[in-house]
């Protein structure tokens, strides 16, 4: 169960629609409020349903906890399912809502909103330090309550490399290095300008990642309708409406052509393969991840967490010559599959299924290795520049063993050189892992939990476990050294940082945009009435980008103020005056401030010239909804 407890000076609601799981209600309970209320959030989740008498117990505990501590008499429990991604089912949500609902109102005043409803609701947080709570109940019994039988399915044993145990017992040695390539303890560094560093340090170092609740860019992915969670799957796989497919296919397709740009070779290889394959099974306890494995045919088969298996199958039966290397390879995995822990799934932060450009480059031998890996390092920084995600906005990790180190000392220092910043340094007496230099560009969110980006890795094992050679100059068979490389990281990741980074944003006083050529809607007409409509249309017409027409029966005002809910970055009113005179006042989102718009008067044309300055050399898509805001659906 998750549970958020927010301590109010009031909460109403309404209910607006049903759900196909929505309870039965009375009239009386289709809106409701309380003044001086500690408001209860509460998920059900699919743990809770063999153990329901606990987890109704420790939330009571947990509620009259803090109802004691803000002197709360009024309670409102309120079914908010998006607080977690794996929801218990209906039936046993609503069982434990009332049986809380009952349990506390012996000493409270307590109203539940209804379960299954599409709700609005207005709360009036009070401020305070324990205003704002949140917790997460996780049953350790097996009772079953409210005379219902749960069945829980019997489930697998995990899979877990062997390189996922030795990471948990490896002896690592954290640094800071500057960029003058000093080496400095991390409990003695001067953090000072450099605070967000320190929060990546402690992170690392800490290894908590599990969250205590929702970062901001869960509330923003729903709100602007890019993606959500998706209960008829399993948790850490999501739902793209058009708006986060089409971000997700543009980064794709940016990623992609950056690639081809230094060389790289498109392929398409299988998501599962065979975990008693000899080959396959000891790189498998060389990755530190866990895996999905599932049964087909009677034969035990594993999900991919990377490419690396299809490409490095397909590099073992290639013809490969000296005059090929450096050789690179790329496939945009939708998806991998990797099983993370349940309590550090969160909305595109971290899950299990995603979508991963995955780059392999063979070199001749570790110069080759350490010239490329310096390459992809640089084009790693361009590349999520573009984005949207800037040096300033992630930090680096340095991993590699202490020999490697010994032996390049200069370049890595020069790794430290080129973002002019300190970085994280993890070193290791002996190597564990397959790679023995690897690099992380890290977003720390507003939770203080940092997220791998780009990353690449000189792997000095796989050609010989994969039986991978080229031929040399001498005609000999030689074993490449293989770099790993992945120049965005995750896809849904970088949509993530833009989300956080724009909520600090936001929070700071700024105003929240994303990158033009990234923004679903890039124009918004908006004709002040009817007549105004064919003058909109003819403006619309005069724009060769994502550009669509506001023709709702609302109040202009309220046309702006949506507009700017969604961040569209440009925003067009026409009215009598830009009838009459041809030219337009177009809203300029990232110059404005909060509450003080940025209006600038010209032309469809000048507006169409800077549109297309501004995403010049960037991937297009058009409009991923119809142009006209009366014919489009709400998904949410």
């Amino acid at each position: 169960m998750q549970l958020l407890l927010i301590h109010s000076d009031y909460i109403e609601y309404e209910v607006k629609k049903s759900t196909p799981v929505a309870e039965k209600i009375e009239e009386s309970f289709k809106s409701g409020r309380l003044d001086e209320a500690l408001t209860a959030f509460i998920a059900v989740e699919k743990a809770d349903e063999s153990a329901t008498d606990e987890v109704i117990s420790k939330a009571i505990a947990e509620i009259k906890g803090v109802a004691a501590q803000v002197k709360a008499e009024n309670i409102m429990v309120y079914p908010y399912a998006h607080l977690s991604s794996d929801l218990s089912s209906p039936k046993v949500a609503v069982s434990v809502l009332k049986a809380v609902e009952k349990e506390l109102s012996g000493e409270f005043n307590v109203k539940r909103a209804p379960f299954g409803w599409y709700k609005a609701f207005k709360i009036s947080c009070k401020g305070h330090p324990l205003s704002e709570l949140s917790r997460s109940i996780v049953p350790e019994g097996k009772s079953v309550s409210c005379g219902e039988a749960v069945v829980v399915a019997e489930e697998k044993e995990e899979v877990v490399s062997e390189a996922l145990k030795a990471e948990s017992t490896a002896k690592s040695y954290w640094h800071i290095l500057t960029p003058d390539g000093e080496l400095h303890n991390t409990d003695d560094f001067d953090f000072t300008g450099h605070e967000n560093l320190q929060k990546f340090v402690n992170y690392e170092i800490s290894k908590q990642r599990a969250v205590e609740r929702a970062p901001p860019h869960v509330e923003l992915m729903r709100r602007l309708e890019i993606a959500d969670y998706e209960p008829g799957s399993d948790s850490g796989n999501m739902r793209y409406y058009p708006k986060g497919r089409l971000i997700k296919s543009l980064l794709e397709g940016y990623v992609l052509d950056e690639s081809y740009k230094v060389g790289a070779m498109e392929v398409e290889t299988p998501l599962m393969y065979d975990m008693e394959h000899p080959t396959l099974k000891k790189y498998l306890d060389r990755f530190p991840a866990r895996q999905y494995s599932i049964e087909s045919d009677k034969r035990n088969m594993f999900l991919r967490f990377a490419a690396c298996f299809g490409q490095f199958l397909m590099n073992h039966d290639m013809t490969i010559s000296y005059k090929n290397l450096p050789m690179k390879m790329i496939e945009m995995t939708r998806y991998s599959f990797r099983k993370e822990q349940r309590g550090e799934l969160v909305g595109l932060r971290r899950l299990r299924a995603f979508t991963m450009p995955d780059m392999h480059s063979l070199c001749t031998d570790m110069e080759q290795a350490v010239a490329q890996f310096d390459s992809q390092y640089n084009m790693c920084i361009g590349l999520l520049d573009k984005v949207g995600i800037k040096v300033d906005d992630f930090e680096v990790a340095i991993r590699f063993t202490r020999d490697f180190y010994n032996e390049n000392r200069d370049f890595i220092t020069n790794l430290a050189k080129t973002v002019d910043k300190p970085v994280l340094v993890e070193m290791w007496d002996t190597r564990f892992f397959y790679f023995v230099l690897k690099f992380e560009f890290n977003f720390v969110d507003a939770l203080a939990k940092a997220s791998a980006l780009s990353t690449v890795q000189i792997d000095v094992e796989n050609a010989e476990r994969y039986d991978i050679n080229y031929i040399d100059t001498d005609g000999t068979a030689k074993r490449p050294v293989i770099l790993h490389c992945s120049p965005s990281g995750a896809i849904e990741r970088c949509i993530y940082g833009l989300l956080e980074k724009e909520a600090m944003k936001a929070e700071n006083g700024g105003v929240p945009i994303l990158p033009l050529w990234l923004s679903p809607t890039q124009v918004r007409v908006i004709p002040i009435s009817d007549k105004h409509m064919d003058f909109a249309l003819q403006v619309a017409e005069q724009l060769d980008c994502r550009v669509d027409i506001d023709d709702r029966e609302d109040t202009v005002g309220k046309k702006v103020r949506e507009a700017g809910r969604e961040w569209v970055p440009y925003v067009v009113v026409v009215g009598d005056k830009e009838v009459e005179t041809g030219n337009i006042n177009v809203t300029v989102r990232s110059e404005s401030q909060p509450n003080k718009p940025k209006k600038v008067e010209m032309t469809a044309e000048e507006l169409n010239a800077r549109v297309q300055s501004e995403i010049e050399g960037m991937p297009y898509r058009g409009l991923p909804l119809a142009k006209l805001l009366s014919t489009r659906p709400k998904f949410l």
